[in-house]
């Protein structure tokens, strides 16, 4: 039995050796009903690896795990489920063939919960109402936005009476309005007792919603404090070993030469009437919910899914990007915010990502990869953006979230890019990495570079920034230049608010 300040769930003294690599030593937390537990730590700390013995998939090599004061073996996650233990992962692990609401029930097939389709999908409406998003639970989940199936993973979980929910990175796709509605709904589950391990990259939302605070480093448990005794800055000591600023606003850029003019570019249905001029040297940000077709634009101007109204001007000649293809001979690189899907080969070498835009470049007469040249290259990136691996040719599958992104980076810098787009670069990338992708963007402003940064954490956006434009349901509704752009004033143009100031394409000079 357990008393009211007794822990629901608890894991002791928890070890676990993957080969020769300790992933965990010696780790203890306590989560309590009616808590939200933040654990923190880079990528490679042991939070992965924690989750997954919580919720069956790995058994520790020695340790116990208590549930309500009593101690269980956690077999499998059906066996995880079974004792009221549900997770959401960073990465959504959704079905694509099968629809919104079969997503949601899909763990409930076998437990005669449900009658028929029309309950199901009563009770899938019901659960997105709650969490405030609007998806049509017949659709198919193939398609979905990355916010979209978040939200499907979200009311999967809560589809179950969870005693235990994990939130692993359950934002990092989200907007912050909709982070607002998620921690509402985090706050009601509390409420009712659930007890919450809570994993997130992004301090302030830590800070935001956590009552107690644990950190790793390299698999071993370094702090756990309440949130009153807790800091962003002690937090990141903790993590890193070592002090290190939060993030800081970038200096203001000294713009060159106008590289790219957009003028009324659209796609019928998705977005329109966006304009805007972009510098040599110059950080544009792109502000908005997500869904409000900030993304529909990067892919536009990388030719994905080509724009079919208005123009676009490289260096003041008006061309037609209907390919990738056309896109880089332009100059133009896209770093996709999917890197797993879209952004990376992960069976791959770090060496053949980072080579593969380019490939043509790294053939002989015979068509063969000349593979020192391709190794000479990456290996000058893996340098350059302190790529975290043994040698480049390392798969790419076998590294941590922060360096399979900067591999991604370190392969669109490689077609020597003049306008890069980044489509959320840090989303799901721990802190000490976070803070090396501003220092990269930064450079690269200053070696001239003119740079697109869509991203959804908005102090990102307002500290990178030379100017801030802001989508709202496919149009753009302002363009604000460093010292008129705040949280308030960005946040009020997304939602739509009277106050929204606009600015014409072309910053003053």
């Amino acid at each position: 039995m357990t008393g009211p300040t007794d822990p629901i769930f608890e894991l002791r003294n928890i070890a676990k050796r993957f080969g020769a690599t300790q992933a965990l030593e010696d780790v203890s937390i306590a989560l309590h009903a009616g808590e939200v537990h933040a654990l923190l730590g880079e990528n490679g700390a042991g939070k992965s690896t924690l989750i997954k013995i919580m919720t069956g998939i790995h058994r520790p090599d020695r340790g116990q795990i208590r549930l309500a004061g009593r101690d269980i073996v956690i077999g499998s996650a059906a066996e995880a489920q079974r004792h009221g233990i549900a997770a959401i992962y960073q990465e959504p692990l959704l079905f694509p063939d099968l629809n919104v609401a079969e997503n949601i029930f899909i763990s409930h097939q076998d437990r005669g919960l449900l009658t028929g389709w029309g309950q199901m999908f009563r009770r899938a409406d019901s659960i997105l109402a709650a969490l405030g998003v609007e998806l049509d639970v017949r659709s198919p989940a193939r398609g979905l936005t990355l916010a979209a199936q978040q939200s499907v993973e979200i009311a999967k979980a809560i589809s179950l009476n969870v005693r235990v929910l994990i939130m692993d990175e359950p934002t990092a796709s989200l907007s912050a309005h909709e982070v607002a509605q998620l921690f509402k709904l985090v706050r009601d589950l509390r409420d009712r007792g659930v007890a919450i391990l809570f994993v997130s990259h992004r301090l302030e939302e830590v800070f935001e919603i956590a009552d107690k605070v644990t950190v790793f480093r390299d698999g071993r448990l370094i702090s756990t404090r309440p949130r009153a005794e807790a800091t962003p800055q002690r937090a990141i000591a903790d993590m890193v070993g070592r002090e290190m600023g939060l993030l800081q606003p970038r200096p203001g850029a000294k713009r060159g030469e106008r590289i790219l003019a957009v003028r009324g570019l659209g796609r019928g249905g998705v977005f329109q009437g966006v304009e805007f001029d972009i510098h040599r040297g110059e950080v544009l940000g792109f502000a908005g919910l997500v869904g409000a077709g900030r993304t529909d634009v990067g892919l536009a101007l990388f030719g994905i899914e080509p724009a079919t109204e208005g123009s676009i001007a490289v260096d003041g000649e008006e061309v037609s990007l209907r390919s990738p293809r056309q896109a880089m001979a332009r100059g133009i690189a896209y770093l996709s915010e999917d890197r797993r899907q879209l952004g990376l080969s992960l069976p791959m070498s770090i060496a053949a990502n980072i080579t593969l835009p380019v490939l043509a470049r790294y053939l002989n007469r015979l068509g063969l990869i000349r593979a020192e040249m391709e190794r000479a290259t990456a290996e000058t990136y893996r340098k350059r953006l302190a790529i975290r691996a043994s040698s480049v040719e390392v798969l790419v599958a076998k590294l941590s979230g922060g360096n399979q992104q900067k591999v991604m980076l370190s392969k669109w810098l490689n077609t020597h890019p003049r306008l890069l787009i980044l489509d959320e670069p840090t989303r799901g990338i721990d802190v000490g990495a976070k803070a090396e992708v501003h220092a990269m963007i930064r450079e690269l402003a200053e070696e001239g570079i003119a740079i697109l940064l869509i991203s959804s954490d908005l102090p990102e956006v307002l500290a990178m920034s030379d100017r801030v434009l802001v989508m709202r349901e496919g149009r753009q509704v302002a363009i604000l230049d460093r010292d008129s752009a705040d949280q308030e004033t960005v946040m009020t143009a997304a939602m739509g608010q009277e106050a929204a100031a606009h600015a014409p394409a072309e910053a003053p000079a």
